[in-house]
């Protein structure tokens, strides 16, 4: 080990060592050692005023080890404050997409509820009108229209439970797959059952509306109950159950509550896929003997609404 040699003049004569103890090896013998000793007794005698210091340079390679040590340290602690910066901004961009995805949802739901709903009332309006231009009200036609609008928003629910099972989670499962994915975008591919949905809702609508006697009535009347169940389809479904927009105060409603969360039990898949209606669904799950779980969920929602 090579040691370094500094020299400084004093009022005394001062011998100081200061080193590291190292075990000798073949290179350093002590008659060597004693030899130097010698030499720099003789050499203080001369000069009275030396100080003799012998510093091992292993402390400086401590030293620098060390040094580099809280460097590495540093480094660690920078990398991982990066990496919670550029987690933050991961979620703080998540939630902004999020609401914008919402915000874009709930214009679009809006504005086809309102336009959906003015056309519907005023046809249900002007149709009658039109039929009692002659002073003679159609009760038959009348009643058979509403009873059967009643009819058609219920029997909806049972077509849908069945297309949902037989068609959605079979055949037509590459289309209904995006609604048991994360969404990316304010829309889906599922969305397009709605479009087709609306299909014969519209041309049963417009046969009634344009024709009089009991059966244009009835189509007209069964026209206007699809209509009808899409739009508490949405405003539950994609609204209460799914959150794409809000719903006010109709999720507070107790009903509608244990409906969104029977429904939410259909996509965590714990009784196979069942429920597969949605106004139905609490006695679906009642059915297989899911009520407990259903209770849960309840619960769980409610706690969540609280909170939030």
């Amino acid at each position: 080990m090579a040691a370094g040699m500094s020299l400084s003049t004093s009022y005394r004569t001062i011998v100081h060592f200061k080193h590291t103890p190292l075990p000798l090896t073949s290179s350093t013998s002590t008659p060597a050692l004693v030899g130097k000793f010698r030499r720099i007794s003789r050499f203080n005698r001369r000069k009275p005023d030396l100080t003799v210091c012998f510093v091992v340079e292993e402390e400086k390679l401590a030293t620098g080890l060390v040094g580099s040590l809280v460097e590495d340290d540093s480094a660690e602690d920078s990398a991982e404050e990066r990496e919670k910066e550029i987690s933050a901004l991961r979620v703080t961009e998540k939630m902004a997409r999020k609401r914008s995805e919402r915000f874009t949802y709930l214009v679009a739901a809006v504005m086809s509820s309102l336009g959906i709903t003015s056309m519907a009332v005023l046809a249900v309006y002007y149709r009658f009108a039109w039929q009692m231009e002659g002073g003679e009200v159609p009760y038959t036609e009348m009643f058979g229209t509403f009873a059967l609008s009643f009819g058609a928003a219920v029997g909806m629910e049972f077509w849908a439970r069945w297309a949902h099972k037989a068609l959605w989670h079979a055949s037509l499962w590459h289309m209904h797959e995006s609604h048991h994915k994360p969404r990316e975008g304010p829309f889906e591919l599922n969305d397009v059952f709605a479009i087709i949905n609306a299909v014969p809702a519209i041309a049963l609508m417009s046969y009634g509306f344009f024709n009089k006697g009991i059966i244009p009535g009835l189509c007209f009347g069964a026209g206007l109950g699809i209509t009808v169940f899409g739009m508490a389809y949405m405003f539950v479904h994609d609204g209460l159950v799914h959150r794409r927009f809000p719903v006010g105060p109709i999720a507070d409603v107790p009903y509608l509550r244990r409906v969104a969360s029977a429904h939410q039990l259909h996509h965590s898949e714990k009784f196979n896929g069942v429920p597969y209606g949605l106004f139905l669904g609490p006695k679906e799950l009642e059915e297989v003997g899911g009520l407990e779980e259903l209770e849960k969920e309840v619960n769980r929602r409610i706690r969540l609404s609280k909170s939030s």
